[in-house]
């Protein structure tokens, strides 16, 4: 029965991972691969593959995929999209840019396209944009008015 789902299979390829990079260089990697997606803002750009950070960082996909996948534990597209969800959640309840359209916003992180921007945020927030715009402003409407409120003598 285990054969039938390759629950073997899967093991043998993370110990692979693990292995193909010796976890000094692997941390190193790490940083550097930090440095550029997070600290340059790379995310943002909707064409920086896997492929071209290899090259920046002179090593191949198949060395920044396992880095990715041992340090960050997830693919380097889910690894992008989260920092563009990050920035996403920001913009999204920001005064300054209530009055973008989402497919505005999605556009400003980095996504190619309105629909792997709601999968993403989906998948990682278990509500739309909009919706998630909507709770936010509401939490915060709510909280102004508490605050707002005078003191009962």
């Amino acid at each position: 029965m285990a054969n039938k789902y390759n629950i073997t299979e899967k093991k043998e390829k993370e110990a692979r991972y693990r292995t193909l990079v010796s976890p000094k260089l692997m941390d190193e990697m790490k940083e550097k691969i930090l440095e550029i997606i997070v600290m340059q803002k790379k995310y943002k750009d909707k064409d920086y593959s896997a492929k071209k950070l290899a090259q920046d960082l002179g090593t191949n996909t198949r060395y920044i995929s396992a880095v990715v996948n041992v340090k960050f534990h997830m693919n380097y597209t889910s690894f992008v999209n989260k920092f563009r969800i990050e920035e996403a959640m920001d913009i999204l309840v920001d005064k300054r840019y209530q009055d973008l359209r989402v497919e505005e916003v999605s556009d400003m992180v980095g996504f190619a396209n309105r629909q792997s921007f709601y999968a993403s945020f989906y998948r990682l927030l278990n509500q739309t944009p909009r919706e998630y715009r909507q709770r936010q402003m509401a939490q915060r409407h709510a909280e102004r008015g508490k605050q707002e409120k005078p003191k009962q003598p």
